[in-house]
């Protein structure tokens, strides 16, 4: 496992930010956490890439223990709140991270170039940051954590201030880096946004983890199958109820929530062979925001 941590703790003094997180993340991945204002995440985040402490618990990353500073030189990391010296060029400011984390001048000189055509910043490169609209320096802080190549790379809000174009750019960049079988872990509020590249997630609310593991799995148990049958009789509501639960049965319509996207065509064929005649179908499944919603609003701890 890239990450993994048992029972990883942080309290500030009766404030807690984190409560005995147990988290496993696979190499190559794209791995969402998510939780609403507050609950814990860039607490969790900060104690993974070495700035603050644990209060209690223990983790392994890139299979050595918190702190580790070979482990850290692997690591890349963009926090949601940060803010560069904008008095220097966007090249000057990768040159003095690389600098900070030791990158030889060589490899400097190769590395930053292709860092800036990557985030589309090689024309404003030489532009104080200054004079930087808002998403180039969203921009310039992926730069920043890409710039060491890192095998794990920490995202916290990395799109927050880009346009629609844009996300889907740095969406690209994120994907090719799984390709490449990096691991990214991704902290976002926008929902849709990790439903299409994520694959697996964590959702964490006052500072537990409430559910977590493949999307695909956390999205499967809300199908809801929309029917309009002629001659709807009882006996293929009874069919119909051996496949799923049956959610409304009003004159021609019926709606049933199923396990799996496999039951549908189930369904197609029991009404058919039960005598009643398909009009219609609709799949409506739950999405990432539907499950979100539904878990932080129903977890009741105080």
């Amino acid at each position: 496992m890239i990450i993994e941590t048992d029972r990883l703790s942080k309290s500030y003094g009766k404030t807690v930010g984190c409560e005995e997180i147990c988290l496993s993340v696979s190499e190559g991945q794209i791995f969402g956490f998510l939780g609403p204002n507050g609950a814990g995440k860039s607490t969790l985040i900060k104690m993974l890439v070495g700035l603050i402490h644990a209060s209690s618990g223990k983790a392994n990353i890139l299979g050595q223990p918190l702190g580790d500073l070979e482990a850290r030189k692997r690591l890349g990391f963009l926090p949601e709140n940060f803010k560069y010296q904008d008095f220097l060029t966007g090249r000057e400011l990768l040159d003095f991270h690389g600098s900070l984390c030791k990158m030889p001048s060589d490899q400097r000189r190769k590395r930053i170039p292709e860092v800036l055509r990557l985030l589309k910043l090689d024309e404003g490169e030489d532009q104080r940051i200054k004079a930087y609209s808002k998403g180039m320096q969203q921009r310039l802080g992926i730069a920043c954590a890409l710039l060491g190549n890192p095998d794990l790379l920490f995202l916290d809000e990395p799109t927050s201030a880009l346009d629609p174009i844009g996300r889907r750019e740095v969406r690209e960049i994120l994907l090719d880096l799984r390709r490449q079988g990096k691991t990214v872990f991704l902290n976002s509020h926008l929902l849709s946004e990790v439903e299409m590249i994520c694959d697996e997630v964590a959702i964490i609310n006052k500072g537990r983890i409430i559910a977590g593991g493949k999307l695909s799995d956390l999205l499967a148990h809300g199908i809801e199958v929309d029917l309009q049958v002629g001659n709807l009789t009882g006996e293929i509501e009874e069919e119909l109820a051996k496949i799923g639960r049956i959610v409304l049965a009003e004159g021609s319509s019926i709606s049933v929530a199923v396990a799996s996207m496999e039951d549908v065509p189930r369904l197609a064929k029991a009404v058919v062979q039960t005598g009643g005649e398909l009009y219609e179908l609709n799949i409506k499944q739950h999405s990432l925001e539907d499950l979100f919603v539904e878990l932080v609003q129903g977890d009741g701890r105080s």
